[in-house]
């Protein structure tokens, strides 16, 4: 079942910025109000327009967004292009994996591949957070289906599961503006507050129901 809020980019350009699943003010005390607007209405809007612009005239014109990620990915001539359609796709799946009120143990079918393939909720939160905190630099830390098994990846500057044939399951920004205003440079504890406060297992668990 499609979690409530979820938000889909449009599937082919000109691209729009999808609405947030929660107000501006809904994660406090996480994740600001002022950080929100900041990372939403600006920097997300950004990278959305910026796509637009690039593939105007291009055979890109009528394509998805993941699909332009996946033909654009490690191609210099289409740099630019990749960084800003994958910085779109990223947000958005990031936006999704939070929620109000989240994060805590999750149950079911989730729970049980989690155990399989980490040995415990507490070491796939240890893995989480070191492979997000250690991000040299710009990037991303990624709960991934990798075949039967769950994993955790990181990924640098735009980077992401998409261009290395992994499923993503949840996200987390590890880009300084995503939580400078709130905690300096104290990435370590913005992860944390995100993994054991609002983490999104309802999408999550859509994201394993889909083209398992």
């Amino acid at each position: 079942m499609q979690p409530a809020g979820l938000n889909e980019i449009s599937q082919t350009a000109p691209f729009k910025l999808p609405p947030l699943p929660f107000n501006h003010d809904a994660l406090a005390p996480h994740i600001s109000e002022k950080t929100l607007s900041f990372h939403y209405d600006k920097h997300h809007k950004k990278y959305i327009d910026t796509t637009n612009e690039l593939i105007k005239g291009t055979e890109f014109e009528g394509s998805k967004l993941d699909e332009i990620i996946r033909s654009t990915a490690n191609n210099d001539k289409y740099q630019k292009l990749f960084n800003n359609a994958a910085q779109s796709w990223n947000h958005w799946f990031f936006w999704n994996s939070l929620k109000k009120d989240g994060g805590g143990i999750p149950k079911g079918n989730l729970l049980d591949l989690m155990n399989s393939s980490f040995g415990s909720y507490d070491q796939f939160v240890k893995e989480f957070a070191d492979s997000s905190i250690s991000q040299f630099g710009s990037g991303w830390g990624w709960l991934v289906r990798d075949a039967d098994k769950l994993k955790v990846v990181k990924t640098q500057n735009a980077d992401n599961p998409l261009s290395h044939n992994l499923k993503p399951v949840l996200a987390i920004d590890v880009w300084e503006h995503a939580y400078y205003l709130d905690y300096q440079n104290k990435r370590n504890e913005f992860v944390f507050e995100i993994i054991n406060n609002l983490i999104n297992w309802d999408f999550a668990e859509y994201n394993l129901s889909i083209n398992p």
